[in-house]
């Protein structure tokens, strides 16, 4: 059921630690796993797997009791587990999927003007690089949106945008910095106030990791994991996609997701990182 502790954790989870997973395979793998592991360190499986188990142990320290449950638990058991936190996650980020909508337009207007041509709140059938505003913000990195057959074969397709070719909405300015990792843009903050904290308080100035979402689960910072997840819930909000899948190859939410949590684990990329953390966490 919704009131079941797992389907709140679930929510917080995949908000802070890991948004798209099936949670039901990665609990079978990762009880699997814990067994290999008596014979076999962790070293010696691929780097996916090793990623899976990172999730899977930082599951497991977010929750107490929840490693033994898995171990006396059955395999229906363990399965059921995997759903209800997977029914958790998959219900908040439904439910800022569809906040963030039609909260993306009032940050992009311009100031003291409206979106021209309209862009319609309820249908994003006229967003995404079908639009002039919308296009321009999504326009992947080191690509030109003012070139007239740039923004033509964005349109039709011709240019095929893969999950991890970042949108310039991600940096400063909406200008790209090869030397500067992304994700200061003042959407995204304003996307990562309206998720984590509440809706009234975008336009003003609290920290980040303040009430709501943030207080419910005694989040005290902001995670590396927390930014991917803004990031990728506001580049769908831009698109003309109307249904997030992380199956979807039109966005490639999964890939970009993924691409993100990439460069932030990147060890050469940890000087940059931690100050990445200190400027969200000011």
């Amino acid at each position: 059921s919704s009131a079941d502790p797992l389907v709140s954790h679930g929510c917080h989870f995949g908000r802070m630690v890991f948004a798209l997973c099936n949670y039901p395979s990665l609990l079978t793998n990762g009880v699997l796993r814990l067994e290999q592991m008596e014979d076999t360190p962790l070293e010696n499986f691929s780097a996916e797997e090793r990623r899976e188990h990172r999730v899977f142990e930082q599951l497991l320290d977010s929750y107490p009791g929840l490693l033994e449950r898995l171990r006396n638990g059955s395999e229906e058991e363990i399965l059921h587990v995997g759903e209800l936190i997977g029914k958790g996650a998959s219900g908040a980020r439904g439910d800022d999927t569809k906040s963030l909508k039609s909260a993306i337009l009032n940050w992009i207007s311009p100031k003291g003007a409206s979106i021209q041509p309209p862009l319609h709140r309820n249908s994003k059938i006229d967003h995404g690089f079908n639009h002039e505003l919308t296009g321009s913000l999504l326009c992947p990195a080191g690509l030109d949106w003012h070139d007239p057959e740039t923004r033509e074969n964005l349109r039709s397709g011709e240019i095929l945008v893969c999950g991890d070719q970042w949108p310039v909405f991600l940096y400063a300015n909406h200008t790209y910095d090869d030397e500067d990792l992304c994700n200061r843009s003042l959407y995204y903050c304003q996307a990562y106030k309206h998720v984590f904290t509440s809706p009234s308080s975008v336009n003003k100035d609290p920290k980040a990791t303040q009430s709501r979402n943030a207080r419910l689960h005694g989040m005290s910072c902001v995670t590396i994991a927390s930014i991917a997840y803004i990031a990728t819930q506001v580049r769908f909000a831009l698109s003309s996609s109307s249904v997030f899948s992380r199956s979807d190859t039109s966005t490639d939410s999964e890939t970009f997701y993924h691409s993100l949590l990439d460069l932030f684990e990147d060890p050469d990329e940890s000087k940059e990182v931690d100050e990445l953390l200190i400027w969200w966490n000011r």
